[in-house]
């Protein structure tokens, strides 16, 4: 128990300021949370009372790391768990912090897989689109709505455009074909393509050779 002896505005950040306890500096926090707590000079604190403003304060500035997170780019939400775990807030603030970000929609997993499975599908295949996203934390379920909404064709053609593109490349210094065919197929499956859709996509490349020689 003490008293406090200064509220002191911070020079560099008027939103902030220093509580003094007792005549020694005991910590910083927000404007916000003094204001809302009704603190004074000369009020007199417990343990709670310190123990209520340290939270408050864990919170606001767990929930600032989040936002500044979120406005660099969409974020998973154990993206945002792990950040802010890294970042040694309370486990508390940190359920709040995603509690808050759920509700104001500023992150959403089903809404992020959708966004990575359109976009990565360029020029990768569901594979590899698949475990990118368990990395990012998303379960299985989203997962897998995401990946169906992958245009089949679509997948098709881009698979045959790069495994043309991989041939060509490599054609120039590969003159066994077996090893050409072979590294084709490679390229194909790391890049994430189901391996079924990769043989046929390699028949294809291999019949279009075959009927202009």
């Amino acid at each position: 128990m003490g008293k406090i002896t200064k509220i002191e505005i911070q020079k560099n950040n008027d939103e902030r300021a220093n509580l003094f306890i007792d005549g020694d500096f005991a910590f910083g926090c927000d404007m916000e949370h003094i204001y809302k707590l009704g603190l004074k000079k000369g009020d007199i604190v417990d343990n709670d009372n310190i123990e209520e403003i340290l939270t408050r304060e864990d919170f606001s500035k767990c929930k600032s790391q989040a936002l500044r997170s979120v406005t660099r780019g969409y974020k998973t939400e154990k993206e945002i768990r792990d950040k802010l775990t890294q970042k040694e807030f309370e486990s508390s603030s940190i359920e709040k912090t995603i509690d808050f970000l759920k509700e104001y929609k500023f992150i959403d997993d089903d809404k992020f897989a959708l966004m990575f499975s359109k976009d990565k599908s360029y020029n990768q295949g569901r594979n590899k689109i698949k475990y990118a996203l368990k990395r990012k934390g998303i379960n299985d379920s989203i997962i897998e709505k995401s990946l169906s909404t992958i245009d089949e064709e679509d997948e098709h053609s881009k698979a045959l455009e790069l495994g043309k593109k991989k041939y060509s490349l490599l054609e120039k210094r590969e003159s066994d074909k077996r090893k050409l065919y072979q590294k084709v197929c490679n390229y194909l499956i790391g890049r994430g393509y189901e391996y079924s859709l990769v043989k046929k996509v390699v028949n294809e490349i291999i019949s279009g050779i075959e009927e202009e020689v």
